[in-house]
Formats: C-alpha cells, sequence, structure tokens
C-alpha cells in the first residue's frame, strides 16, 4: 500500500465531490428516529461490492449481486428497522419495489439501484411506509447529508458511523468517505452489516473491484462481536470521478494511493462497529504474530476474539491469560505450546508456554482502559494478523433478549 498521507475529511459519503445523500424517518422504527438513507450520484458510476457468505442471504442481498453486476451503480437506498430477510418472494418484490422507486424518483434504471435493509429477520416490511420514505428522501438529497444518511442505517448502534479522507497524488486531491453500521450478528465473512464507500477517484469498475476486496479482507473482515454472520452484510465501493483526471486501473501508478485510502476508511469504520459492539465496554485488539502462515495467524486471533471466556474476563478486568491459552489450542492452527508467548495489555502472563509471574493490580489497572490489546507470539513463523472484537458485558444479554420487544 501506499504511504500517502491523509487528512480528516468531513461528510462521510457526501466528503467526495459527486454525490448526494439523506436520511428521513419513515416511521418503520416505532422510536420514530430515521429509517431511510439514500445517496445518489449524478450518473451511474464504476461501483464494486461484496456480499454476506451466509446461505440465507436476504432478498436485498440477492437483488443487489443482480444490479452491481455489471460495475456500475446510481444510487443505494437503505431502509432501517426491519431486515427484509426470511421473507420469501414478497421479500423480492419488495427490495425490486424499493429499487424501482428510486430509479422513477432519480431518472435512472432500476438495474442502477442497490437495495441494503437491516433490522428484524422474518418480517415483511411495511411497503406504505418505505416507498413514502424513499419519497421523501429523494426530494431532500443534499450534497451534505451523509451524517443524517448515516443516522438512518442504525439499528441498536449507539453512535453514527461516518468518516472521510483527502488526499493528492500526482497534484490532485481525492477525497474517500464512508459510513457502517452495525452493533450485534458481526462476524461479517465479507464485510460489516452495512458499509458504503464513495470516492471521488476516477476508479475503473475492476479497481473499484480489487480496491475493495483487498480492504474488506483486512478490516471488516478482521472484526467480531459475536461470532454471528447477518443475512444482510454487504459492503460498497462508488467512485464519481467527479475529482477529474484520467481512469484508474488496478496497474496505474495512482491506484495504491487510493486503495490505500479506501482501506484506511474501512480499518475507521470497522473499528467503529466494534467499539459499538452491543453492551460493548471495551475495545480489544487481538495481535498473533510468528504463525506459520497468515491464515492460521488469523484463526487464533478469531478463536481468541469469539471466546465468551475471554471477552468476560476483559469485561471483568481479569487477567485470565489462561482463557487465551484455551483459544490458541482450540484454534487449529499449528502450534507449539513451548514457545508461545502471551501479552495482557502490555503485561507479560506468559513465556515458553509457562506462566510468569505479574502483579493482579497492575493487570486490573491495564485492563480497565477502554482499550485493551492480548498480543501472542507463537513462534514458528512470520504469518500475523490483528482481529477486532469488544468485550461481552451484561448489557448484551439484556439488549438481545429483548431485541424484539
Amino acid at each position: 500500500m501506499s504511504e500517502t498521507e491523509f487528512a480528516f475529511a468531513e461528510g462521510g459519503v457526501t466528503a467526495p465531490f459527486g454525490f448526494m445523500a439523506a436520511g428521513v424517518s419513515a416511521g418503520i422504527k416505532k422510536s420514530g428516529r430515521k429509517d431511510i438513507a439514500l445517496v445518489v450520484a449524478e450518473k451511474p458510476v464504476p461501483a464494486a461490492a461484496v456480499f454476506t457468505t451466509s446461505s440465507m442471504a436476504a432478498p436485498p442481498v440477492l437483488v443487489s449481486r443482480e444490479h452491481v453486476e455489471n460495475g456500475l451503480l446510481r444510487a443505494f437506498v437503505v431502509n432501517a428497522g426491519n431486515a427484509n430477510a426470511c421473507t420469501g418472494e414478497s421479500g423480492r418484490a419488495d427490495a425490486l419495489a424499493m429499487a424501482s422507486a428510486v430509479a422513477d424518483a432519480i431518472g435512472c434504471e432500476r438495474s442502477d439501484v442497490l437495495v441494503g435493509s437491516t433490522g428484524v429477520i422474518g418480517v415483511p416490511l411495511p411497503m406504505d411506509l418505505v416507498l413514502g420514505g424513499i419519497e421523501e428522501a429523494a426530494e431532500k438529497l443534499d450534497l451534505v447529508a451523509g451524517e443524517e444518511a448515516a443516522e438512518a442505517i442504525l439499528t441498536t448502534d449507539t453512535f453514527v458511523k461516518a468518516t472521510g479522507v483527502a488526499f493528492e497524488v500526482e497534484g490532485v486531491t481525492y477525497t474517500v468517505g464512508g459510513m457502517a453500521k452495525g452493533s450485534g450478528m458481526i462476524q461479517p465473512n465479507m464485510a460489516t452489516m452495512l458499509a458504503f464507500v464513495t470516492t471521488d477517484a476516477p476508479l475503473s469498475s475492476v479497481a473499484c473491484d480489487q480496491a475493495l476486496r483487498s480492504a474488506v479482507t483486512r478490516t471488516f473482515n478482521r472484526i467480531t462481536v459475536d461470532s454471528d454472520t447477518s443475512t444482510n452484510d454487504m459492503c460498497v465501493l462508488m467512485a464519481s470521478g467527479a475529482a477529474g483526471g484520467e481512469t484508474i486501473d488496478p496497474g496505474d501508478p495512482r491506484f495504491g494511493a487510493v486503495a490505500s485510502a479506501v482501506e484506511h476508511v474501512c480499518g475507521e469504520l470497522a473499528r467503529m462497529v466494534v467499539r459499538d459492539g452491543e453492551g460493548a465496554t471495551k475495545l480489544i485488539a487481538v495481535s498473533v504474530t510468528g504463525a506459520t502462515s497468515e491464515h492460521d495467524a488469523e484463526a487464533v486471533a478469531f478463536a481468541i476474539a469469539n471466546s465468551p471466556l475471554v471477552k468476560t474476563a476483559i469485561f471483568g478486568a481479569d487477567a485470565n491469560w489462561g482463557r487465551v491459552a484455551m483459544a490458541i489450542g482450540k484454534s487449529g492452527a499449528t502450534v507449539n505450546s513451548e514457545l508461545v508467548r502471551i501479552t495482557f495489555a502490555g503485561i507479560l502472563t506468559c513465556e515458553g508456554g509457562a506462566a510468569v509471574p505479574f502483579s493482579e493490580e497492575d493487570a486490573a489497572v491495564a485492563l480497565s482502559e477502554d482499550t485493551v490489546e492480548i498480543a501472542v507470539e507463537l513462534g514458528l513463523g512470520t504469518g500475523d494478523a490483528t482481529v477486532w472484537t469488544c468485550d461481552l458485558s451484561y448489557d448484551y444479554v439484556r439488549i438481545n433478549g429483548e431485541y424484539r420487544s
């Protein structure tokens, strides 16, 4: 990746030139909060997307896969509060109706519109509310409404997840912006529940696809809240090209800088998703080095990050490194226990596979911080990976026990 310097850019998905957005309340959410988001480019633009690997993929995912297949999109629309998943043929008809409503409102083909949906599974969409919300959103499209759109895709999230960066390449300033949502049902296996990234760099469709897939691999595919993969996951990249310049293909010298910016934005959004995990009080980075391969390092990191015992220990500020050792052993990766080294929040707890004396008081203080790192060295090779997760608190059970009430 390029070592380009990035400056923060306000506006989320509308930070780049060439995009308008809106976020409105259509009445889908009982709370009355915003629940329809619409983002529109000036014309069909190069785009790429990745979707959930779930075999129970929701109708909006199936429709959107078809619509982005030609590498072009004009807009995406998202409803929150109702996932339109496990809804059968009527669910597909509803997803297509959402795309048609957007197409009619902005003047494009239905196939130019991507559809996202998030919320409760198995409940039909209240289409009268949804279509009314789309009509209102189309009327309120604005060049600086990225924040409103980001707010409208939230469910159990406690804060808006939006960011952007500006950077210069060969004398031209480009911008990448994005928004995401996700608090629970998060181990994406492609992206997060919903993530949308825009840029005004003149990427080709092929360049969009390559940049997005590379970014997702090391960002959204390296986070987990509860190890559950949603039926509705998707991550999308659209490139307006409004900053000007010749088309950028993967072999172009400018591609590295743009791809790096896309990964940077995806990384920021991914960590926001984990920090806002349902009931979370701490962000946890699990770093594994010295594995025989990157695949093995990732397997170990996820085994640790997904362990309820590890996550509850962090919640309780308990340096119970034996739970980490347990997770390493169940990961399926190649491990030599005599070489394992475990560090909790900067405190060495295990060396050569055996306990190292440490101060429980110091460990409790270190583990009380809002960001905690667990570092594991396997001593076998050069494979490394970092996975981001959160602790498991009483509130996670409460939130999910009351989810449909």
